[in-house]
């Protein structure tokens, strides 16, 4: 039995936007944290959670059904002792309702990369973003990455290149999870498509 903080909820609805997760669950502590923000339909925590229990897993995504299907997913895997799962929105929980230095590493994994020029706006990732992902993460902590979508890609690489936040932390930051697919990765390889991943470090 690990020996995580675990709140009433099986689901940590954050809906007070002055609301201090470490209130909730204590993060100031030398346990590995992974966040994986927008974890869809859990893939990537799932396999986390059955490979590292130690760790301490967060799941965050705004879609309460999604995660509802999560926590039955990890229920029935006999791995949800070290997860918490997160109903909120990616940039108020890194906004604010994260400590600072908290995440020893945080995954944003295919997100919607909103392609046409009209909704670009709507992406996750963004300037503000940058400030946000590099206050939360731990000295040298982790921002890992992927998208199918080239031009997003090369957006997000450009957007962490002009932040002077991070630097590429190469394959070896990843390399633990490499075999780990989401849902979403394992559509696009069955049509052929390629989903590159990119790992950086907190400066």
């Amino acid at each position: 039995m690990n020996n995580f903080a675990k709140t009433e909820e099986e689901i940590l609805i954050l809906t007070d936007k002055y609301l201090v997760l470490d209130e909730k669950i204590p993060l100031k502590d030398e346990v590995f944290t992974e966040l994986d923000l927008g974890c869809g339909k859990g893939g990537l925590t799932v396999g986390m959670a059955q490979l590292y229990p130690e760790r301490r897993i967060l799941a965050a995504d705004i879609m309460l059904g999604r995660l509802r299907k999560v926590k039955k997913r990890l229920k029935r895997n006999s791995c949800d002792e070290n997860v918490t799962l997160l109903r909120c929105e990616a940039n108020m929980l890194l906004g604010l309702q994260l400590p600072d230095a908290c995440i020893d590493r945080l995954h944003i994994l295919c997100p919607d990369p909103w392609p046409k020029v009209r909704h670009s706006g709507r992406r996750l990732l963004s300037a503000q973003l940058m400030t946000s992902l590099h206050r939360v993460l731990k000295k040298d902590g982790i921002f890992h990455f992927s998208t199918d979508d080239p031009e997003y890609m090369a957006a997000v690489v450009r957007l962490v290149n002009e932040s002077g936040f991070f630097v590429n932390a190469g394959e070896d930051a990843i390399s633990d999870i490499a075999h780990i697919k989401t849902e979403f990765e394992l559509d696009w390889l069955a049509i052929g498509r390629t989903v590159p991943h990119v790992a950086w470090k907190k400066i």
